[in-house]
């Protein structure tokens, strides 16, 4: 009996220190990744004249809050946000709602050829976007709306194969008897979408709106290649422009309270959704 006692003691300090190293290990990881972050905002903080001492200064003494309001002060900062808030909003609702439509069609309506298209719609994936880049120029050059959001927008109403796909696979785990039942008591399918669809699809929706913000609200290319004027500039469009400024003499300091506030949304709704992001992870999956 002793012996047992031995062997089950032994096994838990083992255990223990297993445990205990691993989270040593993870520990040092995560703080290496959060390093470029910390450095990001203690540098935000700092006087023009600290920014490149050595050793390095990590804790800014004094903190100057003033870097912030010079942000809104030296540049159109406003305008910049609200232009990129304006993008974001369009491309969340026409994302969102036009993927889940289509994916609705795939995964609950029978139509002739519908697994043809299925298979059609997933094949775009595979075209990068340096090969259709080109073609879409032309294209909105030939519309005239070059210098305008709807080249940043209007694509977005089209759906998205990613997002199609992902909701699809979150329909189909809703019973079909569910469908058949509001069929026979005389819905519509766009009643059917709208009052039961949607709502037992929040997860799935949610991480679709994630997405897309977070793809939206830091997208550089579109903005460089469509918009020319200063006051249609979106906020990743302006940081390059501030970082241009920085080697013409901004200080650097300014360059990295922007880089925070327009990095800041994004962790903000990452971590207030978090519950919601892993749920939908989970739940759209891969489910047939």
């Amino acid at each position: 009996m002793i012996a047992i006692n031995d062997i089950l003691s032994r096994r838990r300090v083992r255990g223990a220190i297993s445990g205990a190293c691993i989270y040593i290990f993870l520990s040092a990881g995560a703080f290496l990744c959060l390093l470029p972050l910390i450095w990001m905002i203690s540098t935000s903080l700092k006087e023009p004249g600290n920014v490149f001492l050595y050793p390095p200064q990590w804790i800014p003494r004094p903190v100057r809050w003033e870097n912030y309001a010079e942000i809104f002060t030296e540049w159109p900062f406003l305008t910049y946000l609200r232009n990129t808030m304006t993008i974001t909003f369009l491309h969340i609702v026409g994302v969102t709602l036009s993927s889940a439509l289509v994916a609705y069609a795939f995964s609950h309506l029978r139509w002739p050829g519908r697994g043809v298209c299925f298979i059609m719609c997933m094949a775009t994936m595979m075209l990068p976007g340096q090969v259709t880049m080109a073609p879409t120029f032309i294209m909105f050059v030939k519309l005239g709306w070059l210098d305008s959001f709807k080249p940043l927008v209007v694509p977005a109403f089209f759906g998205s194969a990613f997002f199609i796909f992902l909701l699809r696979q979150f329909f189909r785990t809703i019973p079909r008897s569910l469908i058949e039942a509001a069929r026979i008591d005389g819905c519509g399918e766009w009643r059917i979408f709208f009052f039961i669809m949607m709502p037992l699809s929040v997860p799935a929706l949610l991480i679709t709106g994630i997405y897309t913000f977070i793809g939206s609200w830091n997208d550089f290319m579109g903005p460089l290649i469509y918009l020319s004027s200063d006051s249609k500039r979106t906020l990743a469009l302006a940081l390059a422009y501030f970082g241009q400024s920085f080697i013409s003499g901004i200080t650097l300091h300014t360059l990295m309270a922007a880089s925070l506030i327009v990095m800041l949304p994004c962790i903000v709704l990452f971590f207030a959704l978090q519950k919601h992001f892993m749920q939908g992870m989970v739940f759209s999956g891969l489910k047939e």
